[in-house]
């Protein structure tokens, strides 16, 4: 498969995600916008497209962030699922991904930031791709906004702090909130990033200290998004090669 990722800052790398990219060894491509790599002109090279998180909103003008373009990345996802696709957004992705498919993002009730767990909807059980995760399962949050819901969307996963975690806006497109790709490396990005306020948080219940996030185990997030993309992967060569 020939993957395509989209990374907005190098502290919001893709972590898992590459990884299980590299060990199926797919083909991978990136475009590292805070590089100024351009985004692709075409998706007719792509059978996934992954666009991850970042500081920015939808609605981060050129202005406010200069090698961001919420629009132009809009139409990309737009192109890869019309072009039938296999798209997943995370956190900023998702929102990303949420208004492409015509929903606008909005905020979350609370700031989460750490590992908390996530509790799959009814839909979630029923989904083949994510039922896999269980009941629930702790996973990575670092966010305060969240994507916006179509009528036709499924919402898969909550958590106490945001009720769209893990949501499907069809069999190939879907979005994470949340961050099952956290490793450690990545970890120590993001707090380097915020590690004043992090430290210094209390106002927010659901943000927790840096050595409370450095203290987890990630490696049973990152197996079960494996699983997940595996899935995901398969149902598109399915959709691609109907018998």
């Amino acid at each position: 498969m020939n993957i395509h990722f989209v990374q907005h800052e190098i502290f919001e790398a893709p972590g898992a995600y590459l990884q299980w990219a590299e060990e199926r060894k797919h083909k991978i491509a990136f475009s590292k916008v805070y590089d100024n790599q351009p985004l692709p002109q075409s998706v007719d090279d792509m059978d996934m497209l992954i666009v991850m998180g970042g500081p920015q909103s939808p609605d981060t003008t050129k202005e406010e962030c200069p090698h961001f373009d919420a629009k132009a990345e809009i139409a990309l996802i737009q192109k890869a699922i019309h072009a039938g696709k296999a798209v997943v957004g995370v956190c900023l992705g998702a929102q990303l991904v949420g208004e492409a498919a015509g929903a606008t993002y909005c905020h979350s009730p609370e700031k989460e930031i750490g590992v908390l767990p996530i509790q799959l909807t009814a839909d979630g059980l029923n989904d083949d791709k994510i039922n896999g995760f269980g009941s629930t399962l702790p996973v990575g949050h670092w966010h305060n906004d969240m994507p916006g819901l179509t009528p036709e969307c499924r919402i898969l996963a909550t958590s106490v702090g945001c009720s769209r975690q893990i949501i499907a806006w069809s069999d190939l497109v879907y979005g994470f909130q949340c961050h099952l790709e956290f490793t450690p490396e990545i970890i120590e990005l993001l707090i380097a990033e915020e590690e004043d306020f992090l430290t210094n948080n209390t106002k927010h219940r659901f943000v927790q200290k840096p050595n409370e996030i450095r203290n987890y185990d990630f490696s049973e997030m990152n197996r079960k998004l494996f699983g997940f993309l595996d899935k995901l992967a398969d149902a598109y060569k399915n959709n691609s090669n109907p018998r």
